[in-house]
């Protein structure tokens, strides 16, 4: 979620540029383009590899920032018996403290990037940190993290951060956000958002080669580049939809029902019959409960319309129902890879749902309709 007034602050003391202000969520094209500017990190290595020798290199980390401690975790997967994992527990290793949240777009799509890195470097001193802060309340649950965690493959270990106690503790304020510790603790890198895979893993390599300098150990660290299988590359210049919320709360856009938001009301909706829908608003139909963070079909059956421009459209969405998903007046023909082929969703938990993949980008007229009173959605995000 990227809420109103954002400045763009950069911080140049090798660390990163930071996008500072009440933005929190990073789903947002011109943000993610506007981080990709500006993260031409002056990164200082400490150590320089010739023909397969390392040579270190004094710096002085007194420019560098100690990284703040894991604070406030109120469950952990991925970590011996769920037992509890502190920084200082990782001392001599190089470590990703990765920000994310479940449902975000963003962050899924650097998942095969952070396992690729895993299983390539782990045994050479790297570990990922999983900080797992949550939007949505229902991202707070245990077994929802958990069971994410295992759809995703991630085999590192991810905390959860419910209260934002170490989101606090890092000044975050975006999803994804990644954090590269060194052996001694001080932060040298980080990444806001998407992209810089290669840049980001040339530093991996390079933290790992000076830890090894650093033990007098003679460790080969792989130089190549990870290519993840999985990986979905994203043009976001090209997505002139921003994400949309249906909860009052956070939305930034009005409705495209005349009706508008009714906080903590059920309002009957109907789509206008007219073809001349606004883009990038959000069409209701039948009766809806505005909630905070969601809108939550009260009637029988229900219709959600939208005109998007993007490559693939994506709800956040949870209780129960059944959807049928069609666009451009036509039954799917870009179906997502929750969609039937008969063009149907089955609602079976509090997640991210890929309605549509098409192989291009372009303006497309979505629509939902919606079987199941208690359906709830959050959000529209793109890519």
């Amino acid at each position: 979620m990227n809420r109103d007034n954002l400045s763009a602050l950069a911080v140049g003391i090798g660390v990163v540029s930071l996008i500072a202000g009440f933005g929190i969520y990073f789903n947002n094209p011109a943000l993610n383009k506007a981080a990709s500017g500006q993260q031409d990190n002056n990164f200082v290595p400490a150590t320089i590899v010739q023909n397969g020798t390392t040579t270190k290199v004094h710096i002085d980390k007194s420019q560098f920032k100690l990284a703040p401690e894991l604070a406030g975790i109120s469950g952990y997967i991925n970590t011996a018996d769920g037992e509890k994992l502190t920084l200082a527990d990782l001392k001599g290793k190089v470590v990703i403290v990765d920000f994310w949240t479940y449902s975000c777009i963003n962050c899924i799509r650097t998942i095969p990037y952070l396992n690729a890195w895993y299983d390539k470097y782990a045994d050479k001193g790297l570990v990922i940190v999983g900080v797992h802060t949550p939007e949505f309340e229902f991202e707070k649950n245990y077994d929802n993290v958990k069971t994410a965690v295992e759809k995703f493959g991630i085999k590192y270990p991810v905390m959860q951060d419910n209260n934002r106690d170490t989101w606090n503790a890092y000044q975050n304020r975006y999803w994804p956000h990644k954090y590269i510790v060194d052996d001694e603790g001080y932060i040298r890198y980080d990444h806001i958002g998407e992209g810089g895979y290669a840049d980001t893993e040339k530093i991996i390599q390079s933290l790992l080669a000076e830890r090894a300098a650093d033990m007098g150990a003679n460790v080969t660290i792989d130089q190549s580049i990870s290519t993840p299988e999985k990986a979905q590359g994203v043009d976001f210049g090209k997505i002139n939809t921003p994400e949309l919320y249906f909860g009052y709360q956070y939305a930034r856009m009005p409705l495209g029902n005349s009706e508008g938001f009714k906080p903590d009301q059920t309002v009957k909706y109907t789509v206008p019959q007219d073809t001349n829908l606004v883009p990038s608003r959000i069409y209701l139909g039948g009766d809806w409960k505005n909630n905070a963070d969601n809108m939550e079909l009260q009637s029988d059956t229900g219709r959600v319309v939208l005109v998007y421009s993007a490559r693939a459209a994506n709800i956040v969405a949870g209780g129960q129902g059944t959807l049928h998903v069609s666009e451009d007046g036509a039954n799917m023909t870009a179906m997502g890879s929750d969609v039937s082929e008969s063009g149907r969703v089955t609602i079976d938990g509090q997640k991210l749902y890929n309605l549509t993949m098409h192989d291009g980008y372009g303006e497309h007229t979505l629509v939902i309709d919606v079987t199941g009173k208690g359906f709830q959605i959050y959000t529209f995000t793109f890519g």
